[in-house]
């Protein structure tokens, strides 16, 4: 295991209790939290208390293979096998396949095209195209395999809720001696984790520390391209089984060494405070003076006719700003971030399927990875909010969705606070309907 410090001593305030509490909680044996836990165990060779305080958003962390719960590595979430069946026999289509060649994307034009009978739509993976551009140096860019391959669709959620936040997935497979992309940064923290051969990874620290999306590498190149000629502040090889860590900012590149190279890549796309500052600004539409016109006749380009114009807005913003409501900013957030990371797939013929027997004996279970919140709504009606829509129920349903939505109870003649069977039957007949719950003996 080896820990990199924020570049140059660089103080970061302590990572929020609350944050370090989310990551403890999914390593204490909670129900519900152990796939979450055992997720994050494979990717940092740290306990959770740990690398929330040491190094989420602060410092890069190697881990190897032998410090990490992985008896088989990585090939059980994607093998070089896996990779050529998705590249051959799904009917892959762009955006999910990218390749890079001398640093640059090639144009989808030149491994795309129709996909015979029955397919003719012009944006199919052609793999003899693939074939020849991968021979020829290539790296191939397996995208969005969080909503495309099964072992990597609950790997991803079983992730993200230990670190409460969204992911994505993608797999680099690289020549022998290859590499895909110049020295740069992302603008989301990442895992790497080492499937397939071996590729030398030198990691420099940030030009810009925690770039916004708006603020890509490309902006800095001169910036990158300087740094990356000092010293590394890491510089390795990484073996089958190992995973490493790398906050957003940090530059670094890649090369396969002598074989072939298939790596995973899980980006982690965190909120930040600026999303705050994002969704209060847009709250501030409601306060009149902040809506004032400026001035007739106000000449905008002259700052002495701007500053007393700015002098007032800064008043007025601040004074907006002390009587923020942070219920209104939490539902913005919740708005923004809940669709970013979908809950379980369902499967729609075994959900028809346990509708059409559904009885007091039936047994459910919360769907895997839901985000919900329960509140009254008035009028003698709950809501139950939902990543993409709000159910509105009775309130006397509260004790019966709480029940199961926490896991205390799995059989629908067990949900408390109704007066019979059929009320019970109805309730988890809507649930499942509205793919909230699902059969627990799926």
């Amino acid at each position: 295991m080896t820990i990199i410090d924020p570049p140059g001593g660089r103080h970061r305030p302590a990572v929020p209790s609350a944050a370090t509490r989310a990551l403890g909680r999914c390593a204490s044996g909670e129900s519900g939290k152990f796939a979450a836990a055992r997720a994050l165990a494979r990717c940092a060779a740290v306990e959770p208390g740990k690398f929330a305080a040491a190094h989420w958003g602060r410092a890069p962390l190697l881990s190897r293979a032998a410090e990490l719960p992985n008896s088989d590595g990585f090939t059980d979430l994607l093998s070089p096998a896996d990779a050529d069946e998705l590249l051959s026999r799904r009917g892959l289509r762009t955006p999910f396949l990218r390749i890079a060649k001398d640093g640059q994307l090639v144009p989808a034009a030149r491994y795309t095209g129709g996909g015979g009978a029955g397919a003719e739509i012009g944006d199919q993976v052609l793999d003899e195209r693939v074939l020849e551009l991968y021979a020829s140096g290539a790296t191939l860019v397996l995208q969005g395999l969080h909503r495309t391959w099964p072992a990597l669709v609950d790997f991803a959620r079983d992730l993200g809720a230990a670190l409460a936040q969204p992911l994505q997935v993608n797999a680099y497979l690289t020549p022998p001696g290859s590499q895909g992309f110049a020295t740069h940064y992302d603008t989301h923290d990442v895992f790497v984790l080492q499937v397939d051969g071996r590729k030398h990874w030198r990691i420099h620290p940030p030009v810009l520390p925690d770039p916004l999306e708006r603020q890509p590498w490309g902006g800095r190149a001169d910036e990158v391209s300087a740094t990356a000629e000092g010293p590394a502040a890491l510089d390795v090889v990484l073996e089958p089984g190992d995973a490493l860590y790398l906050p957003r900012g940090w530059l670094h590149s890649a090369q396969a060494q002598e074989s072939s190279s298939l790596h995973l890549t899980v980006g982690i796309r965190a909120l930040t405070r600026y999303a705050i500052v994002e969704e209060l600004l847009a709250l501030a539409a409601s306060d009149a003076r902040l809506r004032a016109g400026l001035p007739f006749g106000t000449d905008v380009t002259d700052p002495a006719a701007i500053e007393p114009e700015l002098t007032e807005t800064v008043e007025a913003l601040r004074d907006w700003l002390l009587r923020a409501d942070p219920g209104a900013v939490a539902a913005r957030l919740r708005a923004r971030s809940w669709p970013a990371a979908r809950p379980a797939p369902i499967r729609p013929l075994a959900q028809a399927a346990a509708l059409a027997a559904l009885d007091a004996d039936t047994r459910l279970a919360v769907r895997p990875g839901l985000r919900w919140q329960l509140e009254p709504a008035g009028d003698g009606t709950v809501a139950l909010r939902l990543f993409d829509r709000t159910l509105t129920l009775p309130d006397a349903c509260e004790p019966a969705l709480r029940a199961l939505l926490t896991g205390a109870v799995t059989r629908v003649g067990d949900l408390p606070g109704l007066d019979d069977d059929a009320d019970r039957v109805v309730l988890a007949r809507r649930l499942l309907r509205e793919s909230v719950a699902i059969p627990a003996d799926r």
